[in-house]
This record gives structure tokens, sequence and C-alpha cells, in this order.
């Protein structure tokens, strides 16, 4: 076999995807991450980020991150259990145990790294896991790597989860139910205070990644524990720092015994570098806004409400979603890629959604609002849906 045709079969793969009109090539963004961004040379409405609260290029958020990298350079040197800790890592660690209100925090290097790290970690041979039907990637990735034994319940439905933990609860040494706590594609959240009840029935572990929660929901941003009031009811809470918070990285909200074992035994952090100087300090920055002021989620949930009412008014199917997360719901997935291509052709960036992402024929194009987001920019987005929405039939 000639070299050139040991890959062929990838061509033949892409060229599945490009006649089932799921091809995409990315466009390119000439700037910041903002509300409105420089894409593919032209002026672009972004609706596509998870940069809710406009921290990513925040002038303070910046200044802190320009004044870290000249004290302490642009990397951290090593996996920290080599070369250890800088202390801006410290007070990074120290600060989000404040703001999340809980007992310790152990910061990784991504909110993926914080699932494939802790879920192997915490559970074993002998142990079973029971996780939501529609939770995250990195979340099934997670388990997939842990030794105990796995069990999905269909997505929020308690009656559901309570089956399994009653047939199998008393075959387990530990049982950890495992749940978004905001889901991505969909925008709605976790039943939270029904599996807490539960956890406590059958003397279950609870864990809930709450990417989305954080810097959204709750006081100032403390996320969906804090918003369903349940401190301390929670053993493992996950939180990201790259979406709400503007930068990069994960973090585990949980007790001080836990991150003890997990510098032990999270292989992310056993075997990749830590988090660099400068994304921790801009970090700090960030949960200090946060922690001074609830203007930015206050504004974040304006701006929401006054899409989302908006888009029912015209028609469009925007599913059940509770947070900011509003997905448009077009169906077919060639429809939907085609809808997505004609908003960025009237200047609004909205991302297709579609299958092995979500479910066949429920692709949807997912917006992200943002507090930085102005009327001004909601409502050219909103003509350019109805414009859209009309010609392919959708609205």
């Amino acid at each position: 076999m000639k070299h050139d045709d040991k890959l062929k079969f990838i061509d033949e793969r892409l060229q599945q995807l490009k006649d089932d009109g799921v091809y995409r090539t990315l466009p390119v963004n000439y700037g910041p991450c903002d509300h409105v961004i420089d894409l593919n040379g032209k002026r672009t409405v972004n609706l596509s980020s998870n940069n809710y609260l406009g921290f990513a290029n925040h002038p303070r958020v910046m200044k802190a991150s320009q004044a870290a990298i000249e004290k302490y350079g642009v990397g951290a040197g090593s996996v920290r259990t080599i070369v250890g800790n800088q202390d801006l890592l410290e007070d990074l660690e120290t600060l989000l145990a404040e703001f999340k209100e809980e007992e310790a925090v152990m910061a990784f290097q991504s909110g993926l790294n914080c699932n494939i790290g802790t879920i192997q970690a915490i559970v074993e041979k002998g142990d079973l896991i029971v996780s939501d039907a529609l939770n995250h990637a990195s979340i099934i990735d997670g388990v997939r790597l842990a030794k105990a034994d796995k069990a999905v319940y269909k997505h929020c439905d308690m009656a559901d989860l309570e089956r399994i933990l009653t047939e199998r609860r008393d075959d387990y040494n530990q049982v950890l139910i495992i749940t978004d706590g905001v889901f991505s594609m969909d925008g709605n959240l976790a039943p939270l205070p029904k599996i807490v009840e539960l956890a406590e029935k059958f003397n279950c572990l609870t864990y809930v990644d709450d990417a989305h929660g954080s810097g959204v929901l709750g006081r100032s941003g403390r996320g969906t524990v804090d918003h369903f009031n349940l401190h301390g009811k929670i053993d493992f809470i996950i939180g990201t720092l790259s979406k709400a918070i503007g930068v990069i990285g994960g973090y585990v909200a949980t007790k001080q015994n836990v991150k003890d074992w997990l510098l032990h035994r999270a292989r992310p952090l056993l075997f990749s570098t830590a988090l660099p100087p400068a994304a921790t300090a801009a970090t700090i920055e960030s949960v200090k806004m946060l922690m001074e002021s609830e203007a930015y989620t206050k504004q974040l949930w304006e701006n929401a409400a006054y899409f989302k009412s908006a888009m029912r008014e015209l028609g469009f199917d925007i599913g059940k979603s509770e947070t900011p997360i509003t997905p448009v719901m077009i169906g077919e997935e060639a429809k939907t890629m085609r809808f997505s291509k004609a908003l960025l052709d009237k200047g609004v960036f909205v991302s297709g959604i579609v299958f092995p992402t979500v479910p066949k024929n429920t692709g949807r194009c997912r917006v992200m609002i943002s507090a930085a987001h102005t009327k001004e920019d909601l409502d050219q987005a909103i003509q350019a849906f109805k414009e859209v929405g009309e010609s392919l039939g959708v609205i």
C-alpha cells in the first residue's frame, strides 16, 4: 500500500461529513473574544462565546495578568507535585474556597481535567457511579476512566435515579451520583435538592459539574449549589475558570482531605504542568470582581431575559432553558448548519450544534448571551434570526 493511501479512510469519513451537510470550516477571529468581534474580517455580533460576564478582556483582569508576567514569567515550569506551588496558585485556591463557601479548593488546568482527574481518583472497583444521561462529555470520559461500575439514569428523572439506587445501592461500597449543574446544550438545571435528598436516603456521594453555573447562578455567581442553598450538601463541586471567569482552568471545591488525596492521585495534576502565572493572576482578579459586585451577573440575566422574550414572541422553540444559554431548536442537522451560516452572513455568529454533540434530529443554534452585549447587539441578532427563520421555514 502506498504511503498516501494509508489515510484514505480519513478522506472517506470527511466526505461523509460533507455529504451529510455537517462539515465545517472554522471562522477566524482577528481580535479579542468579545461581544462584537472581527470574524473573517467582518464586524460580527458574537453569540457563541462562554465569556458570560465579559471578563475575558476586562481591563482589570488584563492588567493583573500583565503584572504577573512581569513578576513570574509566562510558565509554571513543571508539574506542581515536582516543582511545587507558586504563591499565586495558593492564593487562588484560598480565594476560590472563600468564594464558594467550601472548605478547600484544588485548581486544575481545565474543567475537563477536573472530571477526568477527580472521578477516577475518588472511586474504585467495588463502587458504583450513577450518571445523568445528558452529562457533559468530560464527565462521560471521566467515568470511563474509573474502575467503578457504571449506571445511567434518564435525564433529570428522579424516579429513575431512585429506582437504580433502590436496586443496586446495597451491592457497592461507595455510590457516586454525578450530574451537571446546568446542562450546556439545553440550559436547564439539575434538580439538585431532590438529588441531595436521594443521596442522603441511600448514603451516596454527590458530584456536581457546575461549569455553566459558576459565575452565572447564585449570589454573585457562586453557582448552582448556592442557587439552591445546598452548601455543605454536595461532596464535589466542579467549576471552570474559562467561562464566566474568562480565563482558563478548572477547580474542585470539596473537603481538605479530598484535596490532599487528589494531589496524590489525580492524574492531570501529576502529569501535566500547572496553570501559567498570568492565567492564575487574571483568575484571582475576576473572582475578586464577582465578590465585590452583583452588577455583572444581574446584567447577564437582564440581557438573557430580553433575548428570550423576543425569540418566544417570534415563535422560535427555545426549549426548556432556565439560564442565559438559549438553544434555538432547528432539528435536522444539515438545516441547522444552513441556519447558522445564514446568520453569519448577516453578521451574527451562532454555532450550529448537531449530532454527536446532541441526539440526531435535535440540532440547534445555541445562543450564549453575555453581560457585555448591548441592546443594539441583541436587536441585530433578533432581526437576523427573524429573517433567517422565515426564509428557512422555521417560524
